[in-house]
């Protein structure tokens, strides 16, 4: 193993609790609506609707606004619920936005790994396949700004995940080789598999146990990465 010189995160389900914050928020927003609470069907349905249309954006078929509207085409309809006005869905979705940003937070691990890097000579650098102010946003409210050095988007690269050339242009503005930077992310495809492509070391952050469990290079929480850097050094 090469000397980790840089640790390049991903930030939703590896820094910040998505996944738990837009259920939170579904919880919050379908009430208002006249719907009832969610089941897991129809939570396990807004994450389905989530995925399918927010690929279609960093794939620059539509846009950010687009495919959030496209979510709520394919969601609404399972709670009783027919918009097809698009100013009508903006206003909507502006609702469940604001439970989602209300209910933002880090894991539990995340502030002391942060500390403990701090500690080490390497650089840090996070790789998000999102909007710039969204993401920036999320770092600010959750007190993460200027604690994970910089910050590299989909929409600023102009590229996403699991393109090559986003792996490689942060190592190169990083002015590290891409065999000495470290990746670190909750999916596999594109925050090992596809880095790895791109000759970068990638960790597998796996926190629901969800695998693949034959990964080698897999963890549980990020209390176990610091092991990684050591073992480089």
């Amino acid at each position: 193993m090469k000397r980790i010189r840089a640790v390049i995160f991903d930030l939703d389900g590896t820094l910040l609790d998505h996944i738990g914050a837009a259920t939170q928020a579904l919880h919050w927003w379908l009430p208002e609506l006249g719907a009832p609470s969610p089941t897991e069907d129809r939570t396990e349905a807004w994450f389905v609707a989530e995925e399918k249309h927010f690929a279609a954006w960093r794939s620059r078929e539509i846009t950010f606004a687009e495919q959030r509207r496209r979510r709520l085409r394919d969601f609404l309809p399972l709670v009783d619920i027919s918009i097809s006005d698009d100013d009508e869905l903006d206003e909507v979705f502006a609702g469940y936005l604001r439970h989602y940003e209300a209910s933002w937070k880090i894991f539990d691990d995340v502030d002391e790994t942060l500390r403990a890097l701090a500690e080490l000579p390497v650089q840090t650098a996070l790789l998000t396949n999102g909007t710039d102010d969204q993401q920036r946003a999320k770092l600010r409210a959750v007190g993460l700004e200027g604690r994970v050095g910089d910050v590299f988007t989909a929409e600023s690269l102009g590229v996403a995940k699991p393109d090559l050339s986003t792996y490689r242009t942060v190592c190169q503005a990083l002015q590290v080789n891409v065999d000495c930077a470290l990746h670190v992310g909750d999916l596999h495809a594109l925050d090992v598999v596809a880095p790895r492509k791109a000759g970068l070391q990638a960790v597998h952050l796996d926190r629901t146990n969800a695998g693949p469990c034959e990964e080698p290079a897999r963890i549980r929480s990020l209390r176990e990465l610091p092991k990684f850097l050591y073992r480089s050094r």
